[in-house]
């Protein structure tokens, strides 16, 4: 449950993100890994695959999960029943039943003994014993003991926890820094966090305190100053005022991302400014967000990449 990707290199790789035979493009459901060039890097070659984090990427053969580096060469052999992308130098694998964690070379430095696990996110991932969550760090030792129901990464400092049915947040000492009260909550970025009140939604800050009072009925993190809003089926952004900058009329939005954000207007994607205007007119069947000056998008069933001028090269 990973909440973004980053592709940042020598060269910008583009992770097919979609299963290949969906697109009609290759038999047996194969996936591989693109350039900018329009040209594959690595082949399709694989039953499942990740996107390259920290220069390696989880890849599957067969039933089993391993890491390749960016030239495709095997650097850990395929042997996991699951596994996380690398974040923090460690990756959270699945060997049997049972959860560890494992360094650049393969070697285990967390043994498998885990319920469930997650990624390092500052220094601390979070991790299921016994039927509760709780936190470790890079040796394995428990800093923050098992007691949540539920637990996720840490941003910003806080992390959310659920408690008997309601979300709250701690910090790195385990302490509740904000009281679990919440029906939900998204995690801080840029000082707020979105979080659930019966059927409406708002911001906090990190005292906890409501600064956008629920009233939409969804939303989506801040970013780049912005977040987007649902109001009565439809879409737009508030800043951090709670202020609506751009007029709810998207039947879906996403997050600003290098000053653009993918919306769906008349069943068609495109891009806008922060202005609200157009960027990129709606036509695509689906779109991402822009990352190095990229964006993957679909047009009917092939899937291609755009610069923020629109040009656009297909790969599939």
């Amino acid at each position: 449950m990973e909440r973004g990707y980053s592709w940042k290199s020598k060269f910008i790789f583009l992770f097919i993100i979609v299963m290949l035979w969906s697109l009609g493009g290759c038999a047996g459901g194969k996936w591989g890994y693109i350039d900018t060039s329009d040209k594959f890097v690595i082949a399709r070659y694989y039953d499942d695959a990740t996107p390259f984090t920290e220069g390696l990427a989880a890849v599957k053969l067969g039933e089993k999960w391993g890491y390749i580096d960016k030239t495709g060469k095997s650097v850990i052999e395929p042997q996991f029943d699951g596994a996380w992308r690398f974040r923090e130098g460690l990756a959270a694998v699945l060997s049997g039943d049972k959860w560890g964690y494992i360094n650049t070379t393969g070697k285990f430095v967390i043994p498998p003994q885990l319920e469930d696990a997650a990624s390092f996110s500052e220094g601390l991932a979070p991790v299921k014993v016994t039927g509760k969550w709780g936190y470790i760090g890079k040796t394995g030792k428990f800093a923050i003991q098992p007691q949540f129901d539920y637990a996720w990464l840490f941003s910003e400092g806080l992390a959310e926890v659920k408690i008997t049915g309601k979300w709250g947040f701690i910090d790195k000492s385990g302490q509740i820094v904000i009281k679990a009260q919440y029906d939900g909550v998204l995690s801080f970025s840029e000082g707020l966090a979105g979080v659930v009140i019966g059927s409406k939604r708002g911001f906090i800050d990190k005292k906890g305190e409501i600064v956008i009072k629920p009233q939409f009925d969804n939303v989506l993190s801040f970013s780049e100053g912005l977040a987007p809003v649902k109001l009565e089926n439809i879409w737009g952004y508030i800043d951090k005022s709670g202020k609506i900058v751009i007029q709810p009329q998207f039947e879906r939005a996403f997050p600003f991302h290098e000053d653009l954000a993918p919306v769906r207007f008349d069943y068609k994607w495109g891009y806008i400014f922060k202005t609200g205007q157009f960027a990129i007119r709606p036509k695509y069947d689906g779109a991402f967000p822009f990352s190095d000056g990229l964006a993957i998008v679909k047009i009917g069933r092939a899937t291609g990449y755009i610069d923020k001028t629109g040009r656009y090269m297909r790969i599939l």
